[in-house]
């Protein structure tokens, strides 16, 4: 699908990012030459005015929406009311202007979030409304929910080309490693790097260990963006996943191993352990796309961990 992107004016909100720096990067290598990623010191996708001069400044055929106000459990609790009104807002908008000016397509990007906190394993998207989001994220959950709400009614009423793609939790190259804010993956990578270096003889894990997740390494959830906005023109909403679960006392052991960490681990059973089990059923991105994930957890964990070392501090 190269010769896809070769006249294509691609706006990437979010490109600066985490997975917004991979998807560019995928979007050059098949050739797109236009590519515009706002900055938020630019573009304050919060306010509409900003929204409005972004679309008149780039005219784009393509949006691909990533930019969010995202964090772990911890930045959650502490900011509900931002993550839910910023990522809303954002979103709203972005999607309304878009409307307005005849956009081609608009790709919005969920979250595993969205989903409610006792969906049956695996998650199918079917499941997605069938109960409420776990307590802890579910303002950012319902923010980013009603993206596709938004889309399926801009498409039924406006004939609008809207997509919804709901990624599992990510980790990877270029992470954001602030154990105050970030997920779990680069949180527990740089408190058994920093524990193994200052000599420590502990760390502390929130929660029990109990819960389960599923993680997409970066660069295999870019392309499957990216496939989707090649390929997909429906109103469903469509998982992004590696279909691998792993429980969080596993993969503590596992990173441990990993960052030749040999101290205690100290689980702080006081602090929440948000879902109890994340794992999607990713039968419809391989039907509907092509897309399979391509890189295994200890791969991905290893390119995560050098990465790390050598540029994340």
């Amino acid at each position: 699908m190269v010769g896809f992107w070769a006249d294509k004016k691609v706006v990437v909100t979010g490109g600066a990012g985490f997975l917004g720096s991979f998807v560019v990067e995928k979007l050059k290598a098949r050739g797109c030459a236009n590519i515009f990623v706002p900055r938020s010191k630019d573009y304050d996708l919060v306010d509409m005015g900003a929204v409005r001069r972004l679309y008149a400044d780039t005219t784009p055929d393509i949006v691909i929406h990533l930019a969010a106000v995202v964090g772990g459990i911890g930045a959650n609790k502490a900011n509900p009311g931002k993550f839910y009104y910023d990522n809303l807002m954002m979103g709203t908008q972005m999607i309304e202007v878009g409307r307005q000016v005849g956009l081609g397509k608009f790709v919005a990007i969920g979250t595993i979030c969205a989903y409610p906190k006792l969906t049956p394993v695996p998650f199918k998207e079917k499941d997605l409304w069938n109960g409420y989001p776990e307590e802890t994220n579910a303002p950012y959950g319902l923010a980013k929910k009603m993206l596709l709400v938004q889309s399926q009614a801009y498409r039924a009423q406006y004939g609008f080309n809207s997509i919804y793609l709901l990624p599992v939790n990510l980790y990877g190259p270029g992470d954001n490693f602030d154990v105050e804010s970030s997920h779990v993956i680069p949180a527990l990578i740089r408190k058994c790097i920093e524990a193994k270096e200052s000599g420590a003889g502990s760390i502390t894990v929130w929660g029990t260990g109990r819960p389960t997740r599923e993680f997409l390494y970066v660069e295999d959830a870019a392309e499957g963006i990216l496939l989707a906005a090649e390929k997909y023109n429906k109103p469903e909403p469509v998982n992004l996943g590696s279909s691998c679960e792993i429980s969080i006392d596993n993969l503590v052991e596992l990173i441990a191993a990993k960052t030749c960490f040999k101290g205690e681990i100290i689980w702080d059973s006081a602090k929440p352990d948000g879902q109890p089990r994340r794992l999607l059923d990713t039968s419809k991105a391989e039907l509907e796309f092509g897309f399979k994930a391509a890189t295994g957890l200890r791969e991905g964990l290893d390119a995560t961990i050098a990465w790390f070392k050598e540029e994340g501090r």
